[in-house]
């Protein structure tokens, strides 16, 4: 019997005579294929010829492996006999890449193991810092915490974008074909995906000024990331300003200061490449004069923002079933294309935007358009001068009668919507005519003239 020839993924050695070169193998193996099969006993050219097996064998093995290769593996190591022959099978697997054995990294080429370059060895190392291993470890949460609807939705829309080659038929099936579940368990990914969980949550806030420290609105959202996304845009689309464009025909153009497709694709990105396992909240804030984006989670080690954008650099992705899960329903296109997309957008629509690489996050900055203090906005602001002081003496009446008046009260004593309310309230602030004291739920505005 024979057992044919070596491979990338299985080796032989004649005896545990060869045991430190064994060794050596098996680290290299997991380096490139992160498992794989070893026998003592067997030619490599895949004939049995057998050695002697023993209890005392088997444990020389077992310490071998346990003392010279780092990070520790366990692997199953057993007595089989194969042609007749006794002989030792070693089936190991492992993912904490790079592997070293006796000190020194090697990757499997054919069935050779070959010492690692500098640069294969700095590719593993960033591979480390951006690959977070959360996503795929198993949640608490089962199937029964998905709904039907949202995996059906999901799977209809990744039909039609041509980039699921499968109908939908049940909600298990479908979590199955996606690689999110293991048994009736979600894996992290699934869990944040189409679950309500701690880990899937959006703060939402617009701030008065360019400091963070008087705030008009502030609310916490928790909800699957495709609902998170969906939230966000709404809440930025409803708290910029929009222009009217007549083109000639019937219908008029409603034009956002900031391209809401930049808005989307930077909102997406950062549940993308978000770090789920710090347990923190990806963040939207509305400014007089920007709008950031901010995700928890290092930029990759060594690299840019610009690198990605002039295309020089090939993707990164720190979770990637997460971001491959994303791209079949056509939430993301090419990986890595992101923010070469975001500035070509801003480009187009004559907006500025920025990145900023923090210490434990990554934020997009979009800038609004110098248009604070106009009065000539027809959909967002009083149409003259005369309407806009009106509407202000309306407002400080119904604040001097109410000071704990909600937006919605206001908007609807003016007759105005509660997007024209808040802008109203930020340009009080900013000409120091209130402050808002108190919590945001239960505090109240104090008139300072």
């Amino acid at each position: 019997m024979n057992l044919g020839m070596e491979t990338e993924t299985l080796e032989y050695k004649k005896s545990t005579g060869e045991l430190k070169e064994a060794v050596i193998s098996i680290a290299s193996i997991l380096n490139k294929h992160q498992k794989g099969e070893l026998y003592f006993g067997v030619r490599n050219d895949g004939t049995p010829i057998g050695q002697i097996v023993n209890e005392k064998t088997l444990m020389e093995v077992s310490q071998a492996i346990a003392n010279h290769i780092e990070p520790q593996i366990f692997p199953s190591i057993t007595s089989v006999v194969i042609d007749g022959k006794d002989c030792i099978r070693v089936a190991f697997e492992g993912y904490n890449t790079p592997y070293f054995a006796y000190g020194i990294a090697r990757l499997r080429v054919a069935d050779e193991d070959l010492m690692m370059t500098r640069e294969q060895l700095e590719s593993f190392f960033r591979g480390k810092q951006t690959e977070d291993p959360w996503e795929k470890q198993l949640s608490a949460f089962t199937i029964d915490h998905v709904e039907d609807k949202r995996v059906q939705t999901y799977v209809e829309r990744g039909v039609s974008a041509g980039r699921i080659p499968f109908g939908y038929t049940d909600k298990k099936t479908a979590l199955d074909k996606l690689m999110l579940i293991s048994g009736d368990r979600l894996l992290n990914a699934g869990m944040v995906l189409f679950c309500e969980s701690l880990y899937a949550e959006v703060q939402l806030a617009i701030f008065a000024g360019k400091d963070r420290l008087t705030f008009l609105d502030i609310q916490r959202e928790r909800a699957p990331v495709f609902e998170l996304v969906a939230k966000a845009e709404r809440y930025i689309a409803s708290n910029i300003r929009w222009r009217v464009e007549f083109d000639g025909s019937l219908q008029r153009k409603e034009i956002p200061e900031i391209p809401m497709d930049a808005v989307r694709e930077a909102l997406m990105n950062s549940f993308c490449h978000k770090d789920y396992g710090a347990c923190q909240s990806n963040e939207v804030t509305i400014h007089p004069d920007r709008v950031e984006i901010y995700n928890p989670g290092t930029f990759p080690a060594g690299l840019s923002p610009k690198d990605f954008i002039d295309g020089n650099q090939r993707p990164v992705r720190r979770n990637p079933l997460i971001a491959s899960i994303l791209y079949y329903s056509k939430d993301i296109e090419s990986f890595g294309t992101g923010l070469k997309r975001i500035v070509d957008a801003c480009k187009e629509s004559n907006c500025r935007c920025e990145f900023e690489v923090q210490k434990a996050g990554f934020v997009v900055i979009f800038y609004r358009s110098e248009t604070e203090s106009r009065s000539d906005d027809p959909i967002n602001d009083p149409i003259n001068h005369d309407e806009a002081n009106e509407n202000e003496t309306m407002l400080l009446d119904a604040l001097r009668a109410k000071p704990a008046s909600t937006y919605s009260e206001l908007a609807d004593s003016l007759g105005v919507s509660q997007a024209t309310i808040k802008r109203m309230l930020q340009k009080l602030v900013a000409r120091k005519k209130r402050e808002r004291t108190g919590s945001n739920k239960k505090g109240s505005w104090k008139l300072l003239d």
